[in-house]
């Protein structure tokens, strides 16, 4: 007698576990996790199919248990949510899992999301993450995110910290800088962040308005419209800037890539190198590596704590739920992640 209930990839893996096949086997998967994580065994030049995405995450959980099939494939955080079944030996029955994808197929994310969307009220709070000690102590703290343009982490962490720094404004000195190598080239993150960079510089009135718009879609050559900015002055400002740190020769030069994958990206490199960037997203607060759930809320908290006097504006109330990795700005799917590209 067979039986189908739904479980989650702790579950998939948990099933394997009774022998050293099944052990050798899990390790193999981290390590092609981590793969996946680093760009993939092949960059994709584009997105995938929904139905590429399903291939190839039940070619991956075919892998590791039997029985494999699709169920669905959804489009959810600006990522792919693909739901499969597989066989459970333990219970001899059949047990469904979710995985998230990438839309290039590059990332493989392991974790369960939820399959119906979820309102305020049913949301999950992130697991409070406890205020770090190890910060100095300013007037004013100095706050820089270390991101990839095109990072679902990346970008998970912008989403959280966006409404922080509009509540702290000019009680905190802000700044987004880029990780010193680009992992998403193929879609244009170099270019990107060369923009983000020159916008940050030289219109900063308008860069976190254009920031939040490049945030729900990724879609820069719109946000440049619809945001106001001054066309001509970025591209003043990104030649003399591509010219000082041969951005776009390093792009085009793939002999200089790390690791013979990743363009660099040289422009924050000096601080990259003082803080010992790892990857994206990584929080400094006054020169010190933070650790911080990417939900608003513990982002406030942590550059709070780092105020020798602690303004009115560290009273407002933002929100605990931890945004969805990826584009746009729906937190239905606000599972808790620690996850970086890098």
């Amino acid at each position: 007698m067979t039986s189908k209930k739904k479980g989650s990839c702790k579950k998939v893996l948990k099933s394997l576990s009774k022998n050293y096949w099944a052990v050798s086997t899990i390790i193999l998967a981290v390590v092609l996790i981590a793969i996946l994580a680093m760009g993939g065994i092949g960059s994709a030049t584009a997105t995938i199919s929904s139905e590429a995405a399903g291939q190839k995450v039940a070619d991956w959980a075919s892998g590791q248990v039997e029985g494999v099939q699709v169920v669905s494939v959804t489009e959810e955080g600006g990522l792919y949510a693909v739901t499969f079944s597989y066989a459970n030996p333990e219970t001899d029955g059949t047990e469904e899992a979710t995985l998230q994808i990438t839309k290039d197929g590059e990332n493989l994310i392991l974790q369960a999301i939820p399959l119906a969307p979820q309102t305020a009220a049913t949301q999950t709070p992130s697991q409070s993450t406890p205020t770090p000690t190890n910060i100095p102590q300013t007037d004013k703290p100095k706050v820089e995110l270390f991101v990839m343009s095109h990072c679902p982490y990346g970008t998970q962490a912008e989403k959280g910290m966006l409404p922080v720094v509009g509540a702290l404004g000019d009680t905190i000195d802000f700044d987004l800088k880029f990780v010193y190598y680009a992992m998403h080239p193929t879609q244009g993150e170099v270019e990107e962040q060369l923009n983000q960079y020159c916008i940050q510089e030289e219109q900063n009135a308008k860069f976190i308005p254009y920031l939040t718009c490049f945030l729900e879609a990724g879609d820069g050559a719109g946000c440049l419209t619809s945001e106001g900015i001054d066309k001509a002055k970025l591209s003043t400002c990104t030649t003399a800037i591509d010219a000082e740190f041969d951005v776009l020769a390093n792009l085009e030069d793939t002999s200089s890539w790390l690791s013979g994958r990743f363009p660099m990206f040289n422009i924050h490199k000096a601080e990259n190198d003082a803080y010992e960037i790892g990857g994206s997203p990584t929080l400094i607060i006054n020169g010190v590596q933070a650790q911080a759930g990417r939900d608003s809320a513990s982002y406030l908290g942590a550059i709070c704590a780092a105020f020798s006097e602690a303004p009115e504006e560290c009273n407002v109330e933002l929100p605990s739920v931890q945004p969805g990795p990826g584009f746009g700005w729906s937190t239905t799917q606000a599972a808790a992640t620690a996850a970086t590209c890098g």
